[in-house]
């Protein structure tokens, strides 16, 4: 057993409104189910919509009426406060996630939570510090005066943010660090099947910084009602939202009436590409991470093309990886594959399975429930060959531990295919040769993508997508600007601006 899994964990049911922990207005809770094992571990408290509106109003007044918007060094010192509280409780925070995700172990060594933890409060904190918060531009004399002209950036205001439930506490972080930063108060709605880890920050922040009540409000609600009054109210300034495209969209129409600023980021079905001069050895691992935390991230690439001279080789190759991938108890260092986040999930992967295999994809490994995890939400690795890409488990985001292999002809043809998709999220490319490679990377219409492994993560990076994978950029400096308005002055009076 690892020093993390020995690790003792007191989940926080109560959610954060305006400064204090609170059980829900009317006493009801939310089973957390682990994943893993199909039981029930815990519950939290399930908001009702008087408490959301409270929510709403507590970061509306703090927003209005407080010096958070203006106190540029007080918010980096909070953001600085709030780092280390949660660093300080990192342990357990790793074995909460194991729990309520069914997140492998090893992941939250990276994306699910060492990775965020570094660098995503603290980035902003410092990023905020050199940004041009004013600048002046050349004055005009419009109407014989001379006008002097600035332009302004400042908050946008009241955020709320929408957690999805895969890697539930890098995007809560990673929308805190910006949205926080730059100088906005803050409704999170944590997703229901993955609550513990939004509520422990919760209440780190009410226990261990200075942030003012009603400047960060985390709410758990199982009633999509009590959702949708962050995507209608009119106090609401902004959603930033991380989901499915089918979510997505239904926020932007509801949210139109409010006019609304959005960042939306979406979903995904990003292409691996193998030229012929490939190292096979070096590209052929990249394969794997579709079926890393079971599929469950949007930017994973779950279409592998390969060129045509290496296509037999590569998918006999990829026949005895997936055969060994080890899959199973989330907790287990060893394991690279856990369980899927719910029945329902796992039913609708084992649909698009079936219909990968009526549509002419070639089955060539897993497939099925595995009959050596009788409990908890598993799905076998699954491999599949010969896809066309017209077919639906080339078009889908599955969400689930499946890969499809697809032969291509040249890098024109490569590109092509790459960009038959809805979707616009990420990719890569394996080659020998850097020209090429650039090409390839251009080519390939996505917000990210890697090079012969890569990587593009990080805080100071912009990350979202093209076409149906979003709308903005979380992350880097486009993504702090995502969080401001630009606003022009024009005075004939001389200002002291500091």
């Amino acid at each position: 057993m690892s020093a993390a899994q020995s690790v003792s964990v007191t989940h926080e049911e109560r959610f954060l409104l305006d400064g204090t922990l609170r059980h829900s207005g009317n006493g009801a809770t939310i089973d957390v189910v682990n994943p893993a094992t199909g039981g029930v571990v815990g519950v939290v408290a399930d908001a009702t919509g008087g408490d959301m509106d409270a929510a709403i109003a507590a970061a509306r007044r703090a927003f209005d009426t407080t010096t958070w918007a203006t106190d540029l060094e007080f918010r980096q010192r909070c953001l600085r406060q709030l780092h280390k509280a949660i660093s300080s409780e990192a342990e357990e925070l790793r074995m909460e996630l194991v729990t309520e995700v069914g997140a492998p172990l090893m992941t939250t060594y990276m994306a699910q939570l060492d990775w965020p933890l570094s660098d995503g409060l603290l980035w902003p904190a410092e990023a905020v510090g050199d940004l041009p918060w004013h600048r002046r531009i050349a004055d005009s004399s419009l109407l014989g005066m001379i006008n002097m002209r600035y332009v302004f950036k400042e908050p946008v205001g009241v955020v709320a943010g929408i957690i999805p439930w895969n890697f539930p506490f890098e995007i809560l972080i990673s929308k805190l660090g910006p949205i926080l930063a730059t100088g906005n108060t803050v409704v999170i709605k944590a997703a229901s099947e993955t609550p513990w880890n939004a509520t422990r920050v919760g209440r780190l922040i009410a226990e261990k910084t200075e942030i003012p009540a009603g400047v960060v409000n985390i709410i758990t609600t199982g009633d999509t009602t009590v959702a949708q009054q962050l995507v209608t109210d009119p106090r609401i300034d902004m959603i930033s939202f991380t989901g499915s495209t089918r979510t997505g969209q239904l926020i932007t129409e509801k949210s139109a009436p409010t006019f609304k600023k959005l960042l939306l980021e979406l979903g995904g079905k990003s292409a691996g590409i193998i030229l012929e001069d490939a190292d096979l050895a070096l590209a052929l691992p990249s394969a794997m991470s579709a079926c890393m935390h079971a599929g469950q991230g949007c930017a994973l690439p779950t279409r592998l093309l390969v060129h045509r001279s290496k296509y037999d080789e590569a998918v006999a190759t990829l026949e005895q990886v997936y055969a060994a991938l080890p899959y199973g108890d989330p907790a287990d260092p060893g394991v690279f594959c856990g369980p899927v986040i719910t029945e329902k999930q796992r039913t609708n992967i084992l649909d698009l399975i079936a219909r990968g295999q009526s549509e002419g994809g070639r089955l060539v490994v897993g497939g099925k429930i595995p009959e050596d995890q009788p409990n908890g939400y598993f799905v076998q690795p699954t491999l599949f060959a010969d896809v066309d890409n017209s077919a639906t488990i080339s078009q889908a985001e599955i969400f689930g531990p499946v890969l499809s292999v697809t032969p291509f002809d040249d890098d024109a043809d490569a590109i092509r295919i790459a960009n038959d998709s809805v979707y616009g999220l990420s990719g890569n490319v394996f080659t020998s040769s850097p020209e090429r490679a650039l090409n390839v990377a251009r080519g390939v219409r996505t917000g990210s993508f890697m090079i012969n492994g890569g990587m593009f993560y990080g805080s100071d990076s912009p990350y979202g997508g093209y076409k149906r994978s979003g709308v903005g950029r979380q992350g880097g400096i486009e993504g702090l600007e995502t969080y401001l308005e630009t606003k022009a002055v024009a005075t004939t009076l001389p200002l002291d601006i500091p």
